[in-house]
């Protein structure tokens, strides 16, 4: 009587422990389904937004003399963030590099200025736009030959590599070499070691502005306008996430926010179409 007692205290045991485990991964595995599939949701969650950018692309992100991290991406990524309840996380990269994070699912998002083409809109899915800039054409003031897009023809540029702007470049005929930095990049033009760059209009003013005696000029821009946006992975599991931040990007246009932090590092409103 005694053994057989003890046995059913035993599997009386063993009973509860089992019930015990499974109820603990039941509820483990509801709280995981409550964000599974739901990148905004797994965002609030942790509270902070993985921010991915270059950091070397003054005036839009860059590092200032005490090398804190500053930019209008940088505010303007930040100020999301607020909006969706979270702190903005930044992780700085090479320009190709910033894509792989976010394919790979390391990134949430980029904010690096980059412009909607017809590839990137195949693979990611944009946010709404939040700001526009013109591409430029730029040379040293002294040369002759570039006047025109049609001109880089048998040329050579300097540029982020996978840029827009190499692509640009490249379509008309130009060889371009990938860089890592608007400074690099101008000084490449500067020495003649590139016969052209094409960049941002914003970022050129921006750079004169700082070097007023560059020896650098615009030869030509383009007659549209870009659409600067927030690529996402393409998937449902974005889908809510997209739609907060374009909420966001609407709030922060209509109460001037955008238009305060373009004047702040471009000395102009970018954040309407012209």
């Amino acid at each position: 009587m005694k053994k057989r007692t003890i046995s059913m205290i035993l599997a009386a045991t063993l009973l509860f422990s089992v019930t015990a485990l499974t109820g603990c991964g039941s509820t483990a595995g509801t709280e995981t389904a409550a964000t599974a599939g739901d990148l905004l949701a797994q965002i609030q969650e942790r509270g902070t937004i993985t921010v991915a950018m270059e950091g070397t692309w003054a005036p839009w992100t860059y590092h200032d003399e005490s090398n804190e991290l500053v930019g209008y991406d940088v505010e303007v990524a930040q100020n999301i963030a607020e909006r969706l309840g979270v702190e903005a996380e930044f992780v700085e990269g090479e320009w190709d590099g910033l894509f792989a994070g976010l394919d790979s699912g390391r990134y949430d998002m980029v904010v690096n200025g980059v412009e909607v083409t017809d590839e990137r809109a195949e693979k990611y899915d944009f946010t709404e736009p939040y700001c526009y800039i013109h591409t430029a054409l730029i040379v040293r003031d002294d040369n002759e030959d570039i006047k025109s897009f049609e001109n880089l023809d048998g040329k050579t540029t300097a540029n982020s590599i996978a840029s827009t702007y190499m692509t640009l470049a490249e379509s008309y005929g130009a060889t371009a070499t990938g860089v890592d930095s608007l400074d690099e990049t101008i000084n490449m033009v500067l020495a003649g070691r590139a016969d052209a760059t094409l960049n941002a209009d914003v970022s050129f003013y921006d750079y004169m502005n700082v070097h007023p005696d560059a020896a650098l000029e615009i030869v030509a821009l383009t007659d549209d306008a870009s659409e600067v946006c927030i690529p996402l992975r393409r998937g449902a599991e974005t889908e809510s996430l997209r739609a907060a931040i374009n909420q966001a990007i609407e709030e922060l246009r209509a109460d001037g926010t955008l238009a305060e932090i373009s004047e702040k590092y471009f000395g102009s409103d970018i954040s309407h179409e012209k």
